[in-house]
Parts: C-alpha cells; sequence; structure tokens
C-alpha cells in the first residue's frame, strides 16, 4: 500500500542508456546535486540525493558570532622583558 497521496504520484518513463536503465525524473521530483544512492526496499527503488559536504568557508560562514569577551591571557603575568639584540 503507497503513503503517497495521489498529488505526489506520478508515472515516469524508463529507457536505456547504452547498457544502463534509466529513468525520466519529472520536473516536480527533481533532486539537488549530480548524484543520488541507490537501494532496494523489496521490489522498490529507492533514491536519495547525495549530501554534498561543507567546505571551510561554507562551515565559517554558517556561524553565528561569537558575543563572548575573551579572557585577558596576559592578567596577572609579570611584564616583559625588553631585549636588545
Amino acid at each position: 500500500m503507497s503513503t503517497l497521496t495521489p498529488a505526489s504520484e506520478r508515472r515516469a518513463r524508463l529507457f536505456r542508456n547504452g547498457r544502463n536503465q534509466a529513468v525520466r525524473i519529472p520536473r516536480e521530483f527533481e533532486l539537488p546535486g549530480d548524484e543520488v544512492i541507490l537501494y532496494r526496499d523489496g521490489d522498490r527503488l529507492i533514491m536519495e540525493p547525495v549530501k554534498k559536504k561543507m567546505g571551510l568557508l561554507e562551515l565559517l560562514a554558517s556561524w553565528e558570532p561569537i558575543e563572548e569577551d575573551f579572557p585577558d591571557v596576559d592578567e596577572g603575568l609579570l611584564p616583559l622583558d625588553n631585549i636588545q639584540l
């Protein structure tokens, strides 16, 4: 029994692309990215988009700014000696 509602169902065509079988995905079912993971569940073929790993710049841009003041790490230390070279 399908858990899909009639509005989320649509027939699609299978075709051959060289030695591979392919499916035409209707626009309303397009997935992000350019790679998917396929697996079987009985007679069903399940397709999930591969999540793109976030780069360092994207990760840093996604972080919220820190609102805390950093502690004074020099507090309580003796002053530095001036060394003439």
